[in-house]
């Protein structure tokens, strides 16, 4: 673990903070699997999970300055997303814990899905988005095809692919692909606030609701049916079901634990 993925812990809320200020947290191999092995290592402990940049940016991208060779012929660009960020990305997905993001300035290229692969969006007025794949001549990564079409439809999302201009957090908002917009400087405390919330929470549910809506985002209604089914029979054999029905009965907030 280097110091470029910061570790803050309160209670039982951990947040991972990306930490390369200098290059405006632009990602590289080495970052991707320092937040691969601290999204691992906080789920044993953390029942929530905060992800974070800085004032200036949440990520600018993928960092091509250190990633490319000066001659990228016969380079396999696709290579290190087969090596590096899709395992993080299927860990994000299958987090056993709520994740939510804080975005202030740009959450760009593979930023912008690390940021909106999350549970909860939450970004500052000044934040924005920016696909700009195609201005370099490559195609979306980190799962944005996916994430862009699930959220805003395939019209809005090929807007933001082909055109590569920013999307102002305003305006993702209108579009839905930010859950909550804040001042700029109130972004990370209610990240911080839902979060604390959230880990307060049932938390055997969650992991199964979150299993749930990623795999209804891939099924038809038959399967997600079926998914609810066979995950409604898990729940209900947990402690906070148990605790949850109890406090239904006696007219009290539940108390859950983990």
């Amino acid at each position: 673990m280097t110091d470029l993925i910061l570790i803050e812990r309160e209670g039982a809320v951990t947040t991972l903070r990306l930490n390369d200020p200098a290059t405006m947290n632009a990602m590289t191999p080495r970052m991707a699997h320092d937040l691969h092995d601290a999204l691992r290592s906080e789920v044993k402990t953390a029942r929530a999970i905060v992800l974070a940049g800085n004032e200036r940016a949440f990520s600018a991208g993928a960092n091509l300055k250190d990633a490319m060779p000066a001659d990228v012929a016969g380079f396999d660009v696709g290579r290190t997303l087969e090596d590096d960020y899709n395992p993080l990305m299927h860990t994000i997905r299958d987090l056993p814990v709520p994740i939510i993001s804080a975005v202030r300035g740009a959450a760009a290229g593979v930023g912008a899905s690390l940021a909106l692969a999350c549970d909860i969006i939450v970004a500052g007025k000044s934040a924005y988005f920016l696909e700009a794949f195609a201005r370099i001549g490559l195609v979306p990564d980190g799962g944005a095809t996916w994430l862009l079409t699930r959220a805003v439809g395939r019209v809005r999302a090929m807007e933001m692919m082909l055109l590569a201009e920013k999307i102002p957090a305003p305006q993702a908002h209108d579009w839905g692909l930010i859950t909550r917009l804040t001042e700029d400087d109130a972004a990370e405390q209610t990240a911080q606030t839902i979060a604390q919330k959230l880990a307060q929470g049932p938390s055997h549910s969650y992991a199964l609701i979150r299993k749930a809506a990623w795999s209804a985002a891939d099924s038809d209604f038959a399967t997600a049916l079926e998914t609810e089914r066979q995950l409604q029979k898990r729940a209900g054999e947990t402690p906070d079901f148990a605790e949850g029905l109890a406090a239904f009965h006696e007219k009290r907030a539940a108390r859950f634990h983990q």
